[in-house]
């Protein structure tokens, strides 16, 4: 009998300790949870905040990118709208000073076909002259520049060959006479000199006798 009492108080203390080692194991969980939840709640908020801040700076660049887009949109378009206005203007001018050249032949023709020794016509050919002059320093400051190639190398993209004749006094593609002068506008040709273009003789003819 005695020693099933002992058989006993020793499976009673065994099993006092097995449910002490399990409550303890329980509340080491427990606690071990415990400390472990803030550092999940922790690292969530990093996590959305992390987040966030990215979600905000790509959005942030979209905008600087759209802004830029944006601008370089708008200074094309000005620069598309100067060009435009600058091409309206250059034509306008051009079409004008085309519709001058007329009266600048005329007078050049008044000076050319006026006798400068008749005392008589002599103020009317000063007058002449002096509107001539006053009309090309005018439109000279509007960008209008005259070609007048006389005793120049010909130059087809500024000079319009109305003949050619034989010269043993000029070199050949020289221009030998001018028949009407050209002129350009801004750089542009507006109409071109019309001349005549010397050529080498035919006959072989030594220049150099």
């Amino acid at each position: 009998m005695s020693e099933n009492r002992d058989v006993q108080a020793e499976q009673e203390s065994a099993a006092d300790e097995t449910v002490q080692a399990t409550e303890d194991a329980q509340v080491e969980v427990e606690v071990a949870e415990g400390e472990q939840a803030p550092l999940d709640e922790n690292a969530q908020r990093i996590y959305e905040l992390e987040t966030a801040l990215s979600e905000a700076q790509a959005t942030i660049k979209e905008q600087q990118e759209g802004v830029l887009r944006a601008r370089a949109d708008a200074e094309n378009a000005r620069r598309r709208a100067d060009g435009e206005v600058e091409k309206a203007r250059k034509f306008a001018l051009e079409r004008f000073a085309g519709e001058l050249l007329p009266v600048i032949d005329n007078l050049e023709r008044a000076i050319e076909m006026t006798d400068s020794e008749d005392e008589a016509v002599k103020p009317l050919l000063e007058g002449v002259e002096m509107t001539h002059k006053t009309f090309l320093s005018t439109i000279e400051k509007f960008g209008l520049s005259l070609i007048d190639p006389q005793g120049e190398t010909f130059n087809p993209d500024l000079h319009q060959a109305m003949s050619m004749q034989e010269s043993a006094d000029h070199a050949p593609n020289t221009v030998m006479a001018v028949m009407q002068k050209g002129y350009q506008i801004n750089g542009r040709l507006l109409r071109p000199a019309m001349v005549m273009v010397s050529r080498a003789p035919s006959g072989g003819v030594d220049t150099q006798a």
